[in-house]
């Protein structure tokens, strides 16, 4: 096979370089930008020897009235610092201040009268309708001693009665209640959906108590408002919860039930504990033919479910008595987990084929790229047009048509839907980002691992994100409304794109192109191992990938993560050479040759010859000795001449003189502002090909303009810049040479999966 050599030419002069303003040259160090390394986090990415964190330890009673459709509780935080600062307040979070009428996210909200319809104009109703908010009873001492509080529209500040010292804890209780929203018709992470022909109710309920906010070394108290963007920024604790809910619910919830023999039949208990050695196949603790008869009856009072949960950093659990129950275990090396699905008639016959299966293959896909899955249960259930994450439980939408058909559509979004949402047990649920400020760090990480999770499900998935091609629209788009992925959670452009996408599909570049699998999934397990029950920054993230593969990586992570700069790099020119072997037999022949063929395509010549015969040519007393005189000509001289050439010739100097190699000066632009590695294919004469990899570092002299010479023993008739598609291109019209038009990338790769319509072959095939 031959190979092509390639030759670096420095295109930029020392001048060029001096005049390069330093704070724009796309490989400065990242060290202006990062916070300066410290006892609490160091320079390799890991924790500090100091480093700490304050936890927050739960016992509530919860009451979900389902005539009312309210929540109350009361609940008891133990707050312990563990920082070295003493508190003199403390912050908690009332996430369900963002639903109260007077709530600045919907003061904030804009639009214009194209987008008013009738679902905007109903949703605007139901909210001004709607009394959202938590309604805070009261907020005591453990003596019962009322402590003064301030409510900041989704912060409350509690002052306390003495100052909370390093190492000390402090426990406080309150009441409360809010009323639960209509997930349809008002949106929501959480609330109800309701059944009319039936009369019930689903309720998925979260972020339905007052929470801790984090205290810790980089910001203090996290006490952002939360507008509905930004998601949430949490300690973690121990929850002991007690769910009082109608006799004919069915409770699941963070964490193990602890008294299932006051809650479940006999028959239920065997079944889950079948569902305990089962790994192949979900067993049903509740069959669809049993949720049908129990969602028909009427309660006759109520049960209390008991939940425990250790170390986690939020709670939720869903009630109803239309559900469905399957599980199934999933074997790992530290412990077994049991995968489970809770879900109504109206989810079948979807869920019951693959919900607890699409627990199953996430926990496996991520648990080999992170750490073994902690915790003893992760559950999916079933709601509509809704996706959301809490520790062990999560809520998915994917529901098919009355008749039972789905389209493709329906199926793959549900199945990502659950992959994601379980997904996020790892990030954030576990390794503990802020979501306040970077919603990329818990939805990129994700999404990048729910791309693998696909791709290992099923070969062939129509991923949504993670291929580098499916962000190029994005990428090439309106600058003035894409900002960096490195921008606050509640400013962000373009949401899915920006947080989901863009830092998915870099991820997947660094991994398969820049990196290689083996160092990155070892950086990458290093971060997530070095942060699960703890909380990074972005800085830790980017300095423990570059400590565990020795890549210098401040170069991608300047261009992707702090800039909107996006991909597009050019073959401007190629120059084709071959050596001169300075034997005069053969290259007189060749500039002969060369000469009659420039003198044969002259158009004035060719017309004149058709004309007649030429003066000299009527009159041969004209010509002289230069008339008869060949140039190209080789004296004895030139043979001379050359003799003495070669014999003042090494042997390896002979070698390259000999070669007949060819030489191809190849010219690229950098037009998109993103340094990205050189991947450039060579199509032979003889029709063979072959790959070269450059790494991005072929820019670092000059970001924008550079060139390099290829050496080929074959001679090279095109090239192909990006053939695969993996560093998102934005523009492929300008990566070949000779020039070659392609169609758009987005009539290539429209591709689009969610839960809206969409054809449904199945039900064609049933008419």
């Amino acid at each position: 096979m031959t190979r092509v050599l390639g030759l670096i030419l420095l295109t930029c002069s020392i001048s060029t370089y001096a005049q390069e303003n330093y704070n724009n040259n796309k490989f400065k160090q990242l060290h202006e930008e990062l916070a300066t390394p410290n006892v609490y986090r160091t320079g390799s990415g890991a924790p500090g020897h100091q480093y700490y964190q304050n936890r927050a330890d739960y016992s509530m009673e919860i009451t979900l009235n389902d005539e009312k459709q309210q929540v109350s509780g009361k609940e008891t935080i133990q707050y312990h610092n563990a920082s070295p600062d003493p508190l003199d307040y403390i912050w908690i979070q009332l996430d369900q201040n963002v639903r109260a009428n007077s709530s600045d996210s919907y003061k904030i909200r804009t639009g214009t009268m194209d987008e008013i319809g009738f679902y905007t104009l109903s949703k605007i109703d139901n909210q001004e309708q709607y009394d959202g908010g938590f309604k805070i009873q009261k907020v005591t001492n453990d003596n019962g001693k009322e402590l003064p509080y301030v409510i900041n529209q989704t912060m409350m500040r509690i002052d306390l009665e003495k100052t909370l010292m390093p190492g000390e804890s402090v426990s406080f209780n309150m009441e409360w209640w809010y009323n639960v929203n209509d997930r349809l018709k008002l949106g929501g992470r959480s609330g109800y959906e309701y059944f009319e022909e039936e009369g019930n109710y689903l309720y998925t309920i979260a972020q339905f108590y007052p929470r801790m906010c984090v205290y810790n070394d980089e910001i203090g108290w996290q006490n952002k408002q939360f507008l509905g963007a930004g998601e949430f920024t949490l300690p973690f604790g121990d929850y002991e919860v007690k769910l009082t809910v109608p006799s004919n619910h069915v409770v699941t919830a963070t964490g193990e039930l602890q008294n299932p023999s006051e809650v479940l039949t006999a028959v239920q208990i065997e079944r889950l504990e079948q569902a305990k050695k089962e790994t192949v196949q979900p067993v049903f603790i509740i069959s669809e033919k049993e949720a049908i008869k129990n969602e028909k009856t009427k309660a006759n009072g109520t049960k209390t479910w008991i939940f425990k949960a250790q170390n986690v950093r939020d709670f939720a659990f869903a009630s109803s008595k239309k559900f469905i129950w399957d599980a199934m275990t999933v074997k790992q090396s530290t412990k077994d987990v049991l995968a489970m699905s809770l879900y109504p008639k109206e989810g079948n016959p979807l869920w019951e084929q693959y919900s607890t299966k699409a627990v199953a293959q996430t926990l496996r896909t991520y648990s080999k790229h992170t750490f073994d899955y902690p915790y003893p249960v992760a559950i999916s259930v079933h709601t509509h047009r809704i996706g959301m994450e809490y520790p062990m439980i999560c809520f998915n939408g994917g529901r098919p048509d009355e008749d039972g058909t789905y389209s493709e559509r329906t199926k793959y979004g549900m199945i990502s839907v659950i992959i994601h949402e379980v997904g996020h047990n790892y990030f954030p649920m576990i390794v503990n980002s802020d979501e306040r400020q970077w919603t990329w760090m818990d939805e990129g990480l994700n999404t990048f691992l729910q791309f693998l999770t696909e791709k290992e499900w099923d070969k062939d998935y129509p991923c949504r994100r993670g291929p580098a091609h499916q962000i190029v629209d994005y990428m090439g788009g309106d600058k003035n409304f894409i900002t960096p992925i490195m921008t606050n959670s509640e400013s962000l452009w373009q949401f899915g794109p920006n947080a989901y996408g863009k830092p998915a599909t870099a991820l997947n570049i660094l991994r398969e192109t820049i990196m290689g699998r083996e160092l990155f999934d070892h950086a990458f397990k290093t971060y997530a191992t070095r942060w699960m029950f703890k909380h990074p920054t972005p800085a830790d993230f980017f300095r423990t990938m570059e400590d565990a593969s020795a890549v210098d990586l401040d170069w991608f992570w300047r261009g992707w993560f702090f800039t909107n700069d996006h991909v597009d790099i050019s073959i401007s020119d190629v120059k084709y050479y071959k050596l001169s072997t300075q034997n005069p037999e053969i290259e007189n022949k060749i500039k002969e040759k060369e000469e009659d063929e420039l003198w044969s395509k002259d158009v004035t010549q060719n017309a004149n010859k058709k004309e007649g015969k030429s003066y000299l040519e009527q009159d041969p007393t004209l010509i002289d000795f230069y008339n008869k005189y060949n140039k190209y000509a080789v004296t004895e001289a030139d043979k001379k001449s050359y003799q003495e050439f070669l014999d003042g010739l090494s042997p390896q100097e002979k070698k390259i003189l000999n070669s007949d190699r060819n030489y191809y000066e190849v010219h690229f632009d950098n037009l998109g502002g993103l340094v990205m590695p050189v991947i450039i294919e060579f199509t032979f004469e003889d029709g063979t090909k072959e790959v070269q990899r450059i790494p991005a570092e072929i820019w670092r002299l000059d970001n924008y303009k550079i060139s390099k010479v290829f050496i080929s023993e074959k001679k090279i008739i095109s090239f192909q810049l990006d053939p695969f598609l993996e560093t998102a291109d934005t523009e492929v019209n300008n990566n070949s040479w000779p020039r070659k038009m392609e169609p758009t990338r987005f009539e290539l790769y429209r591709e689009n999966f969610g839960y809206g319509q969409a054809p449904n072959p199945m039900k064609e095939a049933k008419k």
